[in-house]
């Protein structure tokens, strides 16, 4: 019979990975991903007017869970807002996006990792611990807004604070290139 401890582990797990497949099934069986592309987010954020910016926001949000590239989303932020104000939106949106990520699978599967006895993970877990904001940073810089990594740090032992600082800091390059990027594409169309 399993420790109650682990019993609880596993179940936090279960429930963890049960809430994540089912918002991405019910994404793809709604459609919701198919939906959510450059020109859908930008009909969408147009429609709603003064408060576009918000709902721009939640889109992003729920298309990281969904997971819908987030180029989409600055792109779309990009020909709806321009260069300047849509990168700082998609900044922002980026932000908040990988934040919430974060925090509703800290909120159901807490520091997970933190009981693993894998070796590897182990020494990944001591450089996370070592430097933090950096780890983040790097990662960021390679992998974006990929919604696995939102997961695998919320489950780690990382302070949100850092999560947070890393993950601004290390968006802020690959997010302006993907600005300059679309701006630039969309003079020559």
């Amino acid at each position: 019979m399993a420790a109650p401890g682990k019993r609880n582990l596993k179940l936090r797990l279960l429930l963890l990975a049960g809430i994540l497949l089912s918002l991405f099934a019910a994404g793809k069986y709604f459609g919701i991903g198919e939906r959510l592309s450059i020109e859908g987010v930008r009909e969408l954020v147009q429609s709603a007017g003064a408060w576009g910016w918000m709902l721009y926001i939640a889109i992003f949000a729920t298309g990281e869970f969904l997971h819908v590239p987030g180029l989409v989303f600055v792109a779309a932020a990009i020909l709806i807002y321009g260069k300047l104000g849509g990168f700082a939106l998609a900044y922002l949106g980026a932000v908040i996006s990988v934040s919430v990520s974060f925090a509703l699978v800290r909120r159901i599967g807490g520091t997970l990792l933190q009981q693993s006895e894998t070796p590897w993970l182990r020494r990944a877990l001591a450089r996370l611990d070592r430097n933090p904001i950096g780890t983040v940073f790097v990662l960021r810089l390679f992998l974006w807004l990929a919604p696995p990594l939102n997961y695998v740090l919320a489950l780690a032992p990382l302070r949100f604070s850092h999560y947070l600082i890393g993950s601004a800091l290390g968006l802020l390059p690959p997010l302006a290139g993907a600005a300059l990027l679309f701006d630039w594409l969309i003079t020559l169309l």
